[in-house]
This record gives structure tokens, sequence and C-alpha cells, in this order.
């Protein structure tokens, strides 16, 4: 009976999980991926933004509210990528956690070398941002910059998992190497060609793989 007991006493106090996961909100779905791929088993993750949505005008459900007031981070592009539908909901969470300046506030525009940063601010020449253009994703190399401010964030928040984080965010930055080492040859033929896009989301891709895009279908 004894040895009983204390076979029960060993099991109770074995550290089956010795962490809380990490709550996540992604804006939009790229955001949501590099999460996952830092947090790994660590990290529940909830995308607000549907991947064929555009990203300047998501279809703000009150249900998100509810993860935003429920959130320990929020990871966003920045830049008045989401201007137009995320301060409200910000506002209705009511979570300080996710106030800008705390490390559950991630802006992975932090870092990046923005594009087209107007001189002056001229609203009448149309889709203007004050901080350059808010598409950098488009750069794939721009990708290792979002995920190191997710893992530092991951790392202020969950300190004893840091060392955790760091190899994610180790092994995501070898494997997008060899990737775009890849699409740099892949694309080497097509250096200095002018194409058209439909939206001015692709300054950023254009200048990673010298493609020059100066024609926009939409103004």
């Amino acid at each position: 009976m004894k040895a009983i007991i204390l076979v029960l006493v060993v099991v109770t106090t074995l550290p089956f999980c010795t962490y809380a996961k990490l709550n996540v909100v992604a804006t939009t779905a790229e955001y949501g991926a590099i999460a996952r791929e830092i947090g790994g088993d660590h990290v529940t993750v909830a995308t607000l933004g549907k991947p064929t949505e555009d990203p300047h005008f998501v279809d703000a459900k009150p249900s998100f509210i509810m993860k935003l007031n429920r959130a320990d981070v929020l990871i966003e592009g920045g830049a008045e990528l989401e201007t137009g539908w995320l301060p409200p909901l910000l506002d209705g969470g009511r979570n300080p956690k996710l106030d800008v300046g705390q490390p559950g506030r991630v802006q992975c525009a932090t870092g990046v070398q923005m594009l087209e940063v107007p001189a002056t601010l001229d609203r009448s020449k149309g889709d203007i941002h004050a901080a350059g253009n808010p598409h950098f994703m488009t750069d794939p190399v721009n990708g290792k910059i979002a995920a190191r401010e997710v893992c530092e964030s991951f790392c202020q928040l969950d300190s004893q998992s840091a060392d955790y984080y760091r190899a994610n965010l180790a092994k995501f930055t070898d494997r997008l190497d060899v990737k775009i080492a890849k699409w740099q040859k892949r694309l080497a033929p097509f250096h200095g060609k002018r194409i058209a896009t439909y939206h001015n989301s692709w300054v950023y891709f254009g200048e990673r793989f010298g493609l020059k895009i100066d024609l926009f279908l939409e103004a």
C-alpha cells in the first residue's frame, strides 16, 4: 500500500505540462504561419483575416473582440496595413497586454527598411501610408525580420521557453535562406523586366528580385 501511494505521489508531481500556452492572435495568415513556426506547441494561434481578404479591408467581426480580449500576443504588420479595421476591435477588446510598447504587441514592420515613405502626405493622391508601403512581406527576407520580432515577444512573455523559441527561429531562418537562394536563381532570367500588378503591393518583391514594377491597375 505504501508503494502504491509513493507511485501516485511521484506521478501526480511529474511536470506533464510545465508551461501555459501563449494565446496568440495574428491579423493575417502570413503572421499566423510565422507564429506557429516560432511558437510550435507552446502557442495557440488564431488568425483574423482570411487569406482571400484584402488586409486593408478585413471583415471586422464582433467575435474578434473576444479573441483580442483573451490574447497574450497580437501580431500585426503595422505601418497602417490594418488601420482601417483593427483599432476599433482593440478598443472593444480592452486588453492592456496588447497596447503599443508592450511585449504582447508585435508590429512586424519594426526593423524593416520601408520603401515608398512619402516626403509629404497628400491624401488626394490616393492610398498613401505615412510609414511607407506596408506590403513588405512580399519580400521573403522581411519574413526573417518578422520572425525575429515574434520570437522576441515570445521570449519576453515566456522566458522559461526562450531557448525553444530561439531554436525554432534558427530552423525557420535556415529553411527560408535555402528557399530564397532557390527563388533568386529561378527569377534571375527575369532581372530587369517590367511587370504590371493589380495593386501596389509587390514593390518589395520587385526590389528583392530585380523587377521593375511601375504600372498598377488599381490606383
